[in-house]
């Protein structure tokens, strides 16, 4: 990218070949489901889905792409900075796939910028400096990458007539797995639940508005006590970049009871616990 800066490109090369894990199994998983749905979305007659699969399924295509790439490979990585297009593409499966593709991509990246991200940004514009003159400083901002804190209560929410509580429990998880997508739940969830307490509350919803982003974000009981992560909103949350509705927009939060039942009974980590505080180490006794 002949835009980049000299610090920019330094810093690009250094992450490439960095040695970081690189879990091939989840990216074939990742591939598969990504060229999967293109098909379903744009249809199995799109010229573009033709020429990305050819004669090949999403499954068998992912499968020979992630097994043949040598992109795991750092010395590789850093190679392929000093590469031509052409020679990429032939030197690896993988990368020769994405330069067929990249023109198309480009193409529709390009025109979602122009017809739908520059509007709605501009309108997000006047939407902010309406409510601005209206409300002034009376109103919080969105995050900002600074500190920021919201309050709020758990809750759950009625929408057409029909309740969603609250709280989620682990219970449910298993009365839900049918061992088929979506359902089909994590083989170590599978092998561990008679060791699961399933009153645990898995997941919970509160009034709390983090849409700009604070997933990953401690919530905080009254007490200052850690009850859980913030990690999504409800479908009615998106609306928040425009304006918040206390009746319908949700935080939803994985609980600290969830993730510490996950780490005790179904992937045993004792030292994380120990850490966390949760469990405390046994002291050794002199004889």
């Amino acid at each position: 990218n002949t835009s980049l800066t000299a610090e920019q490109r330094a810093r690009m090369s250094a992450a490439i070949s960095a040695e970081t894990p690189i879990y091939a199994d989840m990216e074939e998983i990742r591939m598969r489901y990504w060229l999967s749905k293109t098909r379903e979305y744009l249809t199995v007659d799109n010229p573009q889905v033709k020429a990305m699969l050819g004669r090949e399924s999403p499954e068998a295509l992912a499968d020979r792409l992630i097994s043949g790439t040598k992109l795991a490979d750092p010395a590789f990585r850093a190679q392929a900075l000093t590469m031509t297009p052409e020679q990429l593409a032939e030197a690896d499966p993988l990368l020769a796939f994405v330069l067929a593709n990249d023109d198309a991509a480009k193409a529709i990246g390009d025109r979602w910028n122009a017809e739908i991200n520059a509007p709605t940004a501009r309108a997000a514009e006047k939407v902010a400096q309406a409510r601005f003159a209206v409300y002034g400083t009376n109103l919080y901002p969105d995050a900002t990458f600074s500190l920021r804190l919201s309050y709020g209560q758990v809750q759950g929410w009625t929408y057409r007539g029909v309740t969603v509580p609250a709280f989620t429990y682990m219970g449910g998880l298993y009365e839900r797995a049918t061992g088929s997508e979506p359902f089909n739940a994590a083989q170590a969830f599978i092998d561990n639940e008679a060791r699961v307490n399933k009153e645990t509350v898995y997941d919970f919803s509160s009034t709390n508005d983090i849409i700009g982003g604070n997933s990953g974000s401690p919530v905080i009981n009254a007490r200052g006590e850690v009850i859980g992560a913030a990690f999504d909103g409800n479908i009615h949350s998106l609306g928040g970049s425009f304006g918040y509705d206390a009746e319908l927009n949700r935080t939803v939060t994985v609980s600290t009871a969830a993730i510490t039942e996950a780490l005790r009974n179904i992937y045993p980590s004792p030292r994380i616990l120990q850490e966390l505080g949760v469990d405390r180490p046994q002291r050794r006794t002199r004889r």
